[in-house]
């Protein structure tokens, strides 16, 4: 069967939020505190709070275990074309929420249809236990031989006078006995559809709509104004008051297993008086940085960086990418000891990058500053009270190389866990900077921007900046002024930080895990970075706590984690996937990642490619605040494409360390107060989301996504869409090595040219096997779906095996040999997706190939191109296969 051939998920009628809800009263919308009157009866209020109203009305009830999960669906999402009644309509009693949820296909077997059979798990069991054990007809019974008995009637009245009780015993122990075998043999009771539950049952369809309906934008409101009450940088007290704050939000939301992990890591930060940028000669030339922002709450530094105290001649090198320095070189411009001065964004993107290649190109120092044409402060028609980054504002992050190395730095590949002993120091780690670094407000760089006038040579039209009253930039020379950089730094190598890990546990298989992550830690308020992701991930947690006071459980476990240290190098997440590292290769089905929530109205997402046809399917029920289309079609309408993930987040560390199929999404805009302390609460009421509407939607996204993956029956990845994206890969390889010269003869190999066939070969195969893998779930839903929604003990085990090997494709492309992974990194393991060695936000695909490239080492580029084409075969091959 071919791609085209194939059976079509989205043919299932799939209605849009609205349309699931068109018989919802009218009702007004719950708005932030202040825009308009809440009412207590509307929609704003939640459920919850109306059965916890009744229960004091009707006295007390204890709270109810267990759900069925949603049913026997297609491998697409949960088929939501079942009726279902809107989550939160207007009731006064006890009746009327239950009246509500029948509505929510909340019904006893009786009043069942045969798709809400499908979903039923035998709900009420122990109310019929004894009716269902007397009418036991044992299908094998006419099969049984008759045997004829002679008793002697006076002596079995002795017998039983004198041990009637333990006959009556034995006897209700035999017929228990006959019971229990045929409930799980003969009935077949635990199979998917026929399960106990201690609740009500209620479809998919119901369940989606009530965490999308019950998402609620003034909860997200409070949750950031309380995140933004006092900085939380990595390993401070602010860090660990929000750690066991958001512990508590878990608890509240019932929550299981909650636990706080503690890593012992190396941080640093600066000492007092210890940071400094001064022009010290000529004399008459002297001035001193102000530095701090105004009304800063936390210091301005680069996490990471390295301490020093160095003074050298001033050198303006653009954006401070490797082609800019040799730019330099170029001009005759001596860079030995100066102290460079570069922008932040442009050519090279990654902070870290620009120290590093200012380091290669011999500078002693460097800062790096917020250039208002970047993410300056801007004012104009559009914004008339100005948006971005006043001239004070200075934007901070870690200088650590993350694509070289990611988690802490002197525990690579293994975690920093408080009984680990053996640690490198700072002279043996790799991704280090070796020269110090500062951050610095353009409202400071003005004055080192003037002061290079006439010394070097004027730079091009594209270095020139947006900095005011800077008559002419020029570059520099050695007989610039001299510039004094301290930067001395408190470091740390045990510092401890916390992870705050919570779970909802599944009901078919509770080993089985979807992780939803978002980082807490921040460098100063964090109002976008990453408390609009943290905000909406509490939302998201209450309303799943809701969901389980009425009964529901999914069917693999969901586990919530706020990680810590994400700004430093990704420690937090790192070091509890160095930590776990085995149980997420058998266990783990999927990592979600929201860093950075909402900084706009722009919906982005990426990832592995195994998620692209759900991301469609789940925007396409959720419609833009604004505009009132479907984030579907507006991601359509821009050409919008799901790009593979680079290495800017907490994902990075599941998808390239361990292999777990990961995904990163938000709502982006136009820059804003990144990393400074000017990005507050204020700033997100007055400019990022002022009603947090697109606060509101994310939550919509994330719920329905984390529905999908939880609650499904048959993980709604798509192999096929995989096996094509990466044959789509090596052509673009292919193209990007003739770029760079590379002699490409796919006919033959040797010292002087690379061959691709073999990859070729193997994403070929790779398609032929994902489209008969992709056979299986028609083949379950015509069997299991056609046989009126009742699936056996066989076909449940075949469906968690087809899940089990769909979910550890990822798994099967690391380089998981002694000494793997990408040449002098390997500590990334994937060998389709990794960070670019120079730009570390970005993405590379098949990353080792692209290294090797660089080097022109064509024989090194063909062992990695036939090591990743036996990793690709053996893939395909397990897919169809158990290993």
């Amino acid at each position: 069967m071919t791609r085209d051939q194939k059976y079509d998920y989205d043919s299932l009628p799939i209605p849009s939020y609205e349309e699931a809800t068109a018989d919802r009263p009218s009702s007004s919308r719950t708005h932030l505190a202040g825009d308009v009157t809440d009412d207590p009866a509307t929609e704003g209020q939640a459920l919850l709070h109306d059965a916890r109203e009744a229960a004091a009305r009707d006295g007390p009830q204890s709270r109810p275990h267990g759900y069925h999960p949603p049913t026997v669906e297609s491998a697409r999402n949960s088929v939501d074309d079942l009726y279902s009644s809107p989550a939160a309509s207007e009731r006064g009693s006890l009746e009327e929420l239950r009246g509500e949820l029948d509505q929510m296909d909340v019904e006893d077997g009786s009043q069942q249809s045969s798709r809400s059979r499908l979903r039923s798990r035998l709900s009420k069991p122990f109310s019929n236990l004894s009716r269902t054990l007397s009418s036991i007809h044992l299908p094998f019974r006419r099969f049984l031989p008759n045997f004829k008995f002679t008793i002697n009637l006076n002596s079995a009245r002795t017998s039983f006078n004198n041990n009637g009780c333990i006959i009556m015993l034995r006897l209700f122990g035999l017929l228990l006995v006959v019971a229990i075998i045929y409930l799980f043999v003969v009935s077949d009771i635990f199979n998917f559809n026929s399960r106990f539950m201690m609740g009500q049952t209620y479809s998919a369809a119901s369940v989606e709509n009530f965490v999308q309906g019950h998402i609620n934008e003034t909860n997200i409101a409070e949750n950031l104004r309380r995140i933004t009450e006092f900085p939380h940088m990595a390993g401070t007290e602010g860090s660990y008051v929000l750690a066991e704050w958001i512990q508590g939000e878990f608890e509240l939301a019932g929550l299981e297993t909650i636990e706080m992990e503690e890593y012992e890591v190396y941080l640093n930060y600066p000492k007092e008086d210890g940071r400094r940028i001064a022009i010290v000669d000529p004399p008459d030339l002297k001035w001193e940085a102000i530095l701090e922002e105004k009304d800063g709450e936390t210091p301005v530094f680069h996490g990471h960086s390295k301490s020093g105290n160095v003074t050298g001649h001033l050198i303006y090198a653009n954006y401070g990418s490797r082609a800019d320095f040799q730019h330099l070189e170029d001009q005759g411009i001596n860079l030995k000891g100066s102290i460079a001065l570069v922008r932040y964004y442009g050519t090279e993107s990654d902070r870290a990058l620009k120290v590093k290649a200012a380091e290669l190109a011999g500078a002693a120092g460097c800062i790096i500053y917020s250039d208002p044409s970047n993410d300056g402060f801007v004012r104009g028609p559009a914004y008339p009270k100005g948006r971005y980054m006043p001239a004070d504002g200075v934007q901070r992050g870690a200088v650590s190389q993350m694509s070289y190395v990611v988690g802490d730095v002197l525990s690579p590949g293994f975690a920093s866990t408080p009984k680990m002993k053996t640690r490198l120091s700072l002279e043996q780690t790799t991704g280090m900077p070796g020269i110090p670094s500062l951050p610095l407000a353009w409202r400071d760089a003005q004055r080192l921007l003037q002061v290079l006038e006439g010394h070097g040579s004027k730079v091009p039209k594209e270095w020139v900046g947006g900095v005011p009253k800077v008559k002419q930039w020029w570059t520099g020379d050695d007989k610039s002024p001299i510039v004094n950089l301290m930067n001395i730094q408190d470091e740390v190598d045990r510092q401890p930080i916390y992870n705050v890990i919570g779970r909802i546990h599944g009901i078919e298989e509770p080993e089985k895990k979807i992780i939803v992550g978002n980082h807490r830690d921040s460098w100063c308020l964090g109002s976008a970075d990453p408390g609009s992701g943290t905000a909406v991930f509490l939302e998201l947690v209450r309303v799943f706590g809701e969901l389980l006071t009425f009964g529901w459980r999914p069917l693999r476990t969901i586990e919530f984690a706020s990680w810590d240290a994400e700004e430093y190098n990704l420690i937090g997440s790192t070091e509890h996937v160095e930590d776990a590292m085995d149980n997420l290769h058998g266990n783990a089905y999927a990592y979600i990642n929201v860093d950075v929530g909402v900084s706009g109205t722009d919906f982005e997402a990426s990832g592995c490619p195994l998620y692209e046809r759900v991301v469609m399917q789940v925007l396409g029920r959720i419609s833009d605040p604004v505009t009132n289309e479907t984030l579907k079609d507006i991601w359509l309408q821009k050409n919008k494409r799901f790009a593979p993930l680079g290495a800017g987040s907490d994902y990075v560390a599941f998808q390239d360390l361990a292999g777990i199929s990961s995904i990163d999404f938000g709502f982006t805009g136009e820059p804003f107060p990144y990393h400074s302390c000017h990005e507050n609460f204020d700033w997100m009421v007055k400019f990022g989301d002022p009603g947090f509407q697109y606060h509101k939607i994310l939550g919509q996204f994330w719920g329905l996504l984390l529905l999908q993956f939880a609650d499904n029956p048959i993980l709604p990845y798509d192999v096929e869409v995989y096996a094509e994206h990466l044959a789509g890969y090596v052509i673009d390889l292919e193209s990007y090595a003739k770029s760079k010269n590379v002699p490409i003869d796919n006919n033959a190999s040797g010292d002087s040219s690379v061959n691709l066939s073999p990859l070729y070969n193997a994403t070929s195969k790779l398609r032929a096997d994902a489209a008969q893998f992709q056979l299986w779930p028609k083949l379950w839903h015509d069997a299991v779906w056609g046989a009126g929604g009742f699936e056996n003990n066989i076909i449940a085990l075949q469906r968690m095996s087809h899940n089990f090997r769909m979910a550890k494709l990822d798994v099967h492309l690391l380089d998981d040999r002694y000494g793997g992974g990408i040449p002098n990194r390997t500590q990334f393991k994937h060998v389709v997706f990794g960070p670019q060695l120079w730009s570390g936000y970005d993405a590379a695909i098949f990353p080792a190939i692209q290294d090797s490239l660089e080097t022109r080492n064509w024989t090194l580029t063909q062992e990695w191109v036939d090591r990743i084409a036996g990793l690709i075969i053996d893939a395909g091959d397990k897919l169809l296969h158990d290993d």
